[in-house]
């Protein structure tokens, strides 16, 4: 290995472990993935090199920008949750002393599926938001290509507020603010945008074995120079084989959003019936599950990133459906259910 990567891997995982804040491990991104970070000067010096020292070092140098990316989510996280610890001891408003209840609950299948997810994501390099569910227009449809009176906005039956705001139809709501928070990093320092951002959404749907009008989506995109759809099919073809620990048949078809150009379905063969059709899956033997394709030139615009430079692609992970075809639950109203003995026979719990 070449000493300069070495180095630089053994410097990241000394400075790592003195990272107590959020601010310091952002500091320490840059330093290290910046533009001008360590990373990159590193390869200074390349041009005297022959061709096969320069693929070896090419090489070894994205294996430590992945390693350094993962490292940081991991970190990223174990400081959140220090800081969750932190603000619990300080405030103990419970008798720890008092005895365990014996009919406690269990984790519900959609935590358990978004956990999952969160788990995946974080291990290539994601980060994971959180976003409201009161939004305005311009977050949910604006600022998605999809302007008022837009025939799309016909597919989403919204709950409007008197003030004006919304309960959000879709986790792309968050979208923009993704793009704002972390355009500067990209353009700057180069750094891609990776993230992923859960939540829940609502709908005023006719309910029925499939549809609800309260359900989970998790959103993700990922912005970079050169981005195309080969990298959008890997990283969901990665997180459905490690939800589901084994091989499942998928099919991406053209669909219609306006946020993304071009856009697709992908559905996954039916689990509850094997694919032979059920009211699941509306008895066609598949149900949908993650509408993406690559981000409109426009929805990059109005986060302030020009489209002739970087591209990215974005998806719509339905945790709903997902856990469903998990835990095999026919009936989606059975996780809104509050029915500890319907949900236990899913969890095993």
């Amino acid at each position: 290995m070449n000493d300069k990567i070495q180095a630089l891997r053994e410097s990241f995982r000394a400075e790592l472990d003195r990272v107590q804040t959020l601010q310091q491990l952002e500091e320490m991104r840059v330093s290290f993935l910046g533009k001008k970070g360590k990373v990159t000067e590193a390869l200074r010096g390349m041009g005297a090199m022959t061709d096969e020292m320069k693929r070896t070092l090419g090489r070894e140098t994205n294996e430590l920008k992945t390693a350094i990316t993962v490292a940081l989510a991991e970190r990223m996280e174990a400081i959140r949750q220090m800081e969750l610890q932190r603000q619990l001891d300080a405030t103990p408003d419970f008798d720890v002393s008092m005895p365990p209840r014996l009919d406690q609950g269990s984790y519900h299948p959609i935590t358990l599926v978004q956990r999952q997810c969160e788990q995946v994501f974080r291990s290539m390099g994601f980060t994971v938001e959180d976003y409201g569910e009161v939004v305005t227009d311009y977050e949910c449809f604006e600022s998605l290509n999809i302007p008022p009176f837009h025939p799309a906005r016909d597919m989403q039956d919204t709950y409007y507020l008197e003030n004006g705001q919304l309960l959000k139809s879709q986790t792309s709501a968050a979208q923009n603010a993704i793009y704002r928070r972390y355009r500067d990093a990209l353009v700057n320092d180069g750094v891609p945008i990776r993230a992923i951002f859960p939540g829940r959404c609502f709908r005023n749907e006719a309910t029925d074995a499939c549809h609800e009008n309260t359900f989970f989506q998790m959103e993700g995109v990922m912005v970079d120079k050169d981005i195309s759809i080969s990298n959008l099919i890997y990283f969901m073809k990665t997180m459905l084989s490690e939800v589901f620990q084994r091989d499942i048949k998928v099919r991406l078809r053209p669909g219609f959003f306006p946020f993304v150009e071009p856009g697709f379905e992908l559905d996954i063969s039916c689990l509850i019936c094997g694919g032979t059709g059920c009211a699941s899956c509306k008895h066609s033997g598949w149900l949908e599950l993650c509408p993406c394709g690559m981000i409109h030139p426009r929805v990059l615009e109005e986060g302030g990133i020009d489209p002739e430079k970087y591209t990215g692609f974005a998806f719509g992970l339905g945790l709903t459906r997902l856990a469903m075809m998990k835990y095999g639950v026919a009936d989606i109203r059975d996780l809104n259910s509050g029915s500890l003995v319907r949900l236990r026979q899913f969890t095993g719990e």
